[in-house]
Parts: structure tokens; C-alpha cells; sequence
């Protein structure tokens, strides 16, 4: 099959690949390195949601700048209409013109994906690169050519003899010589910058007026690289196995000459003030792959939106509106619609649906804002910053327990929500990590104070205190279950009010628990649920 078949075939599936920690951690380099103090999804909300997943799962770039690029794009929301009409032209244009899209993409595969992870990593390193001592070098290739005149008009034998013993002498030093070394180690580099040039010297042909604003950043950069490439060719050269006769000349050459080396410091000169440049063929050649990779992931949803953007005025409450809005993670999802503003309090018993619930409403805010597509069948939200505190959990190497850890990601959102900026916050289970009297008193008070008219707080609890508690400043709703044949059946709907339902103890006498015990507990629980005091307990009896 045809690389232009394949990219065909491809385009509108899901990708197969999956990615390491480490290479995730790699490709989010390139998002690190640009990040310039506006707001951005921060690491415990990526995480919480579960976004690597989400990026893997609409990765279907090219080239290595393609998935940079994807990855910084989900990671900073967009907060302007004209910033998310702009894209998504770039979006709809590759969608709907297969031709260009499979040209672009064929010419974007030429620049490959590195092994060394964010291609920004690998060609600028070469500004830390060491600079090479010549004179040995000099001198030998000094050596070697009065050798070669000898051989000429004076002794040709003996000019012959030292002259084949002075390139021995070369060779021996070309492989042994620390210069060679640092060679290697940089070729990487050189190669995938010449790589990204020679994908922008055939862009030249392309005269789509939907990508000229890419197109003339891309040739703009282009032309700065001039030098290095007439430079380049006596450094980055393919390997004399590939069978290349030309090669296979300019690799002897090197070897006998040390011509690379003798190059390398001023090819590195011509990279080395260069960043800019790099980073504008970066950003906007991934720009175009990744739109074709949002494309792509488009056409595998089973129903998709583009979000209405509404103006948030100040002293007005934020409200988000999604129909039947589903989780894409999630291969038989269940679709819920919700109208929200203020702050929602969610209940409901384990593994009843509300942390997905929650994710569901942050993840797709978070790709309204990047890739102008919400899971759903509308969607109507103002711009929005997004934080989340839900899957936490212990800090060994600062030795910080769950409840610091958990007071530490909470305070970050309450200190995002005294800026008066619309924020979309997602809380599960407040406190979690500390006894329950201080819990339901310090979890009320926190979710108190995110009741203000910019902030749209949706938590889910099992303390079906704070709902008596927040009643009034927090609107209710569930998730129920069944039990049917000894069976707890989830039909994972929200529904409105708080939940009426409990299913631990029910669980205890259904795995086969003393029914003894099970009668009790629930005697407890009722005698509480009506006192609001627990009932002391004796010792069991011992023998």
C-alpha cells in the first residue's frame, strides 16, 4: 500500500498507537516551553480528566511538530470568537477537501515524528551544543594535501606512500577523535531541521488561500536558513548504506578530510541564533497537521456539535448548556442534557455515574475552548477557565498526605475564583481525606464560597448533609440505581434532587454478610437518619 493510500485509509479512524508516560511527557515539552503565563489547563486537571487519553485518541498527525502542536493546542483554551473561528476554517477546509488534505499530509509524513520526543527538544538543543577544537584537524588536512602535491612534480612514490599513510593517520583520528563523537550525538538534530526544509521547500507549490497565512510564516523562515543548508550537505548527508554512490563519495570524504568537522562549528553558528525561526516552522506546520488530526477525529464521533459561544456580562450568572451530552472515553456512553449555573451539588452511591458525569462536563468545555467540538447535540457556553480537583492522591516525594494534597488543589481554585473571570470548576467528593465532622463543615463553607456569579461550581458528594446544608445556594441532582435479583443496576441518568437512595449496607447482605449484622446496621442508620445521635455499641461476646 502506498504511503498517499494509507493516509486515505486512515484518515477518520481511531489511531492505534499508544503513547508511554515518558513519551507523553516528552511531547508536552513543546506546550512547556511556550507557556507565557496567560491561563492553561494545569497539570492536575489534565490528569484528573484523563486527557493523554484524549489526546491519543484524536492524535492521527504526521510529523512530529503535528502532535506538539495537538497537545499545546488542548492544553490552552481558546477566549475569543475570532481565535476559534479561525481554526475552525483550517478544521473545515482539510475536511472537506480530501485532494489538499491528502497532499498535506503526504508532504507533512517527509518530516516524520522523532524518537526523542518534542521535536522543539531536538533541533534546539543544538543552541547548548558544543563548539569543536580544529587545530589537530587543520593540521592533519594540511599534512594530507602537501602529501598529495608531492605526489605530483617531485617523488610520486613517496608522495603516494606518506600520502596513503597521512589519510590512515586521518581516519584513524576521524573515528577517535571526540569531534566525531559530539558529531553524532547532534546529527539527530541537524537532520530533522533539514527534514522540516525540505517539507517547506515543497510547500512552495501550494496556493490554497485557507492556509496562505501558514504558507507565509513557513516560507518566511525558510529563507533564513540559507546558508546552513549549502553549509549542511558536508554534515547531514544520508548514510553511505543507503546506496547512494554520491553518499558513499561524501563519506569517505569525511572520513579522509574531516570535512564535516571542519563545518560543524559554523553550520552550528548559522542554527544557534536561529529559535524564532524554528519555532515559527514549528508551530505553524503542526498547525496544519493538527487540524487535519482534529478533522479526523470528527468523523469518529458518533454525534458531535460545534458549541455556541455566548458573551458573559459581569454581574450576570455563568450558564452552560449541553443536550444530550456524552462521554468520549467511554465506547457505550450514556447521553445526559443539563442546564447549569450557580453552583450543583451531585449525589448518588459508588459507581453510580457522577464522577463521569463531572469529567464529561469538564472535558467537553475543555474542547469547545481548543478544538471547537463538543460530544453532545448542542452546546451553549460562555469562554470558560476550567480547573478541577478529583483524582488526587498522595504526594510521596514531598511527602505530603492525601487531605494536603487534596487543601492544596482546592485553594488553587478558590484563588482562581477571586479574579472575576467565568471559571468552571469541578469538585469530587470535597475533602475526601479527613473525619467527617470537620469534613461536611470545612467542605460547606469551601463550596460556599464558589457561589459567586462568575464561578459555575458543579461537586459531587456522598454527605447528603450538604445538601440540606447548601439547600438554596446549590441546586440538587442524582444518579439512582436498582436493585433487581440481588443485582445493583445503574442506568447512569441524572436526575434532579438529591439522591433518596442508599446501597452500601444493601451490598453487605447481598454478599453474603451476617444478616445479623446487616439488620443492625440498617437499624443504625435509621435510628441516626431520625435522632441525628448514634447509638453506642458494646463488645461482642468472646470465648
Amino acid at each position: 500500500m502506498t504511503q498517499e493510500r494509507r493516509i486515505r485509509r486512515i484518515f477518520g479512524t481511531a489511531p492505534d498507537r499508544e503513547y508511554s508516560r515518558d513519551e507523553l511527557d516528552q511531547i508536552s515539552h513543546y506546550f512547556r516551553r511556550k507557556m507565557d503565563g496567560e491561563f492553561c489547563i494545569d497539570d492536575i486537571t489534565w490528569n484528573d480528566l484523563d486527557m493523554d487519553r484524549i489526546f491519543m485518541m484524536m492524535n492521527q498527525t504526521m510529523s512530529s511538530p503535528g502532535e506538539d502542536v495537538l497537545y499545546e493546542m488542548l492544553r490552552r483554551p481558546l477566549f475569543s470568537r475570532e481565535e476559534i473561528r479561525e481554526r475552525e476554517k483550517l478544521i473545515t477546509f482539510f475536511e472537506s477537501h480530501e485532494k489538499e488534505r491528502s497532499q498535506m499530509q503526504l508532504m507533512l509524513s517527509g518530516i516524520g515524528k522523532t524518537r526523542l520526543g518534542s521535536l522543539a527538544d531536538t533541533i534546539l538543543a543544538l543552541n547548548d551544543a558544543p563548539k569543536i577544537s580544529l587545530p589537530v584537524h587543520i593540521i592533519m588536512l594540511a599534512a594530507l594535501l602537501i602529501s598529495l602535491l608531492m605526489i605530483l612534480p617531485l617523488n610520486p612514490l613517496a608522495g603516494f606512500l606518506l600520502f596513503f599513510c597521512f589519510m590512515t593517520v586521518n581516519v584513524a583520528i576521524y573515528y577517535g577523535s571526540s569531534a566525531s563523537g559530539i558529531i553524532d550525538v547532534y546529527m539527530e538534530c541537524f537532520s530533522r531541521l533539514m527534514r522540516m526544509l525540505d517539507t517547506a521547500d515543497q510547500f512552495k507549490t501550494v496556493k490554497w488561500p485557507e492556509v496562505k497565512k501558514q504558507m507565509d510564516a513557513i516560507d518566511k523562515s525558510r529563507r533564513s536558513f540559507v546558508k546552513f543548508r549549502r553549509k549542511a550537505i558536508f554534515l547531514t548527508g544520508k548514510n553511505a548504506d543507503s546506496g547512494d554512490p554520491l553518499q558513499l563519495v561524501l563519506s569517505y570524504i569525511r572520513m579522509v578530510f574531516h570535512i564535516d568537522i571542519l563545518f560543524y562549528n559554523s553550520i552550528l553558528k548559522e542554527v544557534q541564533d536561529k529559535s524564532p525561526e524554528i519555532m515559527s516552522l514549528i508551530d505553524n506546520m503542526g498547525e496544519l497537521d493538527a487540524a487535519i488530526s482534529i478533522a479526523s477525529f470528527r468523523r469518529t464521533l458518533p454525534i458531535w456539535c460545534t458549541p455556541d459561544f455566548i458573551s458573559y456580562h459581569k454581574g450576570e450568572p455563568v450558564r452552560l448548556s449541553a443536550e444530550g451530552l456524552y462521554h468520549p472515553l467511554i465506547s457505550e456512553p450514556v447521553a445526559n442534557s443539563i442546564d447549569a449555573s450557580g453552583g450543583i451539588l451531585i449525589t448518588g452511591s459508588n459507581a453510580s455515574g457522577k464522577s463521569t458525569f463531572l469529567k464529561n462536563i469538564a472535558i467537553n468545555s475543555i474542547l469547545a475552548q481548543t478544538v471547537n467540538t463538543c460530544t453532545c447535540k448542542s452546546c451553549t457556553m460562555p469562554f470558560l477557565k476550567v480547573m478541577t480537583s478529583m483524582a488526587l492522591r498522595d504526594d510521596l516525594e514531598r511527602g505530603e498526605s492525601y487531605f494536603i494534597v487534596e487543601i492544596r488543589s482546592l485553594k488553587r481554585i478558590l484563588d482562581e475564583s477571586t479574579k472575576e473571570e467565568p471559571l468552571l470548576c469541578i469538585v469530587d467528593e470535597v475533602l475526601r481525606g479527613t473525619n467527617t465532622i470537620e469534613r461536611i463543615a470545612a467542605s460547606s463553607e469551601i463550596l460556599k464560597e464558589l457561589t459567586k456569579k462568575h464561578v459555575l461550581a458543579f461537586a459531587a458528594t456522598h454527605d447528603i448533609e450538604l445538601t440540606y446544608i447548601l439547600d438554596g445556594i446549590y441546586s440538587n441532582y442524582h444518579f439512582e440505581e436498582e436493585i433487581r435479583d440481588h443485582e445493583v443496576v445503574f442506568n447512569y441518568l441524572l436526575q434532579k434532587g438529591p439522591a433518596t437512595t442508599r446501597n452500601a449496607i444493601r451490598l453487605l447482605d447481598m454478599l453474603g454478610y451476617d444478616p445479623k449484622l446487616v439488620k443492625s446496621a440498617t437499624e443504625a442508620a435509621a435510628t441516626f437518619q431520625s435522632t441525628g445521635v448514634w447509638k453506642a455499641l458494646s463488645g461482642t461476646d468472646t470465648v
